[in-house]
């Protein structure tokens, strides 16, 4: 598989009941299973933040907000099989957009994310109509993502309407602020923001598959022309999807800035940041509607754990200790090993020996 290929979109179940179109049966899909899934997963979740400590409420709390920014990439890269290695763009504007309208207008960061999603989506809409206006497709296409975020980055650097290379401070309020999302150190909101963010965006993408746009999408990643023959509109249906995928990563953007209460343009629009979108969805299952969430569940504690190990280690592998970046090393090793081993993620080979038995 390429590095700009993505896996087929999540299929409907065989075993549910059939629609008859033709003469042919076919699987009616199970969207109303996900959506009673995400609701039990959600209201188990919801007394999490109470039993952690201070430190792991963190880890999981930064766990839902790289499963928010690889849910918004699996839209456009996964069901809609544009690669994209520039989605720090959208989490970069959802970012900047958020905290300029605090810091300078004294405006809710729930606006600003409101604000942030419609300044990204435009974005998208600009870039996805540039790219396939020139027909760029493939690796052409997964650069010129690459490109315009870089280009962000360098904008946001030299600019001084965002303050250049200094970036920006969240203004700290003197008590706790739903309405501004802050709230004492520690505090179980910040995890239930987040993990009301992270449910919204799962739903997004479970209704985006059963509405008309993404049966539309599907199909046009799977066979453009064919889909083109019989009538849908590629173009629009591309634009449509890139926009949504966007807004749903500048949703990570915003919450981002306001839980760390800084942002600059490295921070907002740096490579990494893509690779933070990316890497979920890869090593949970690109093209599945769980894969992101599954994917930032096992990255997120894998990098704490290593690099706790290796600066701490037990007494057996205590000449590992100080080794500088051995537990970068290692979290690679361990994410290509997941790679080789569960080429489909982790949710994709959960789900294909479930549907063995």
């Amino acid at each position: 598989m390429s590095a700009t290929e993505v896996p087929t979109a999540e299929p409907t179940e065989p075993t549910g009941p059939t629609e008859t179109t033709g003469s042919t049966a076919l699987p009616r899909p199970v969207w109303g299973r996900h959506l009673v899934i995400l609701a039990v997963v959600t209201v188990l979740l919801i007394p999490l933040p109470l039993l952690l400590p201070p430190a792991t409420q963190a880890v999981a709390v930064r766990v839902l907000i790289f499963a928010t920014m690889a849910i918004g990439w699996n839209v456009m890269s996964g069901f809609g099989g544009m690669f994209s290695f520039g989605h720090a763009a959208y989490f970069g504007l959802g970012a900047y957009t958020s905290v300029l309208l605090l810091v300078n207008f004294g405006i809710s960061p729930w606006v600003g994310l409101l604000a942030g999603m419609v300044v990204a989506a435009a974005f998208g809409l600009l870039v996805g109509f540039l790219a396939l206006r020139y027909r760029l497709k493939g690796a052409y296409f997964a650069l010129s993502t690459f490109a315009f975020a870089e280009m962000l980055r360098l904008l946001a650097i030299n600019s001084d309407f965002v303050n250049r290379a200094v970036g920006y401070n969240v203004p700290l309020r003197p008590q706790s602020s739903l309405a501004f999302m802050q709230f004492t150190p520690g505090s179980p909101a910040y995890f239930w923001i987040a993990l009301g963010l992270t449910v919204a965006a799962i739903a997004a993408s479970i209704l985006f598959l059963r509405s008309r746009l993404g049966r539309f999408t599907i199909a046009v990643r799977d066979d453009e022309d064919a889909a083109a023959a019989v009538g849908v509109p590629v173009m629009r249906t591309k634009l449509l999807t890139i926009a949504l995928s966007a807004a749903i990563t500048s949703v990570a953007g915003t919450f981002y800035t306001q839980y760390y209460f800084f942002v600059d343009p490295d921070i907002a629009f740096g490579s990494s940041v893509s690779i933070q979108a990316i890497l979920p969805a890869v090593i949970g299952g690109v093209a599945t509607i769980w894969g992101p969430a599954i994917g930032a569940m096992v990255l997120g504690p894998l990098n704490d754990i290593t690099a706790t190990l290796l600066r701490n280690p037990p007494d057996a592998l205590s000449f590992l200790q100080g080794r500088a970046g051995l537990d970068v090393i290692v979290y690679a090793l361990l994410l290509i090993l997941i790679v080789l081993l569960l080429p489909q993620g982790v949710y994709g080979a959960i789900r294909e020996r479930v549907r063995r038995r």
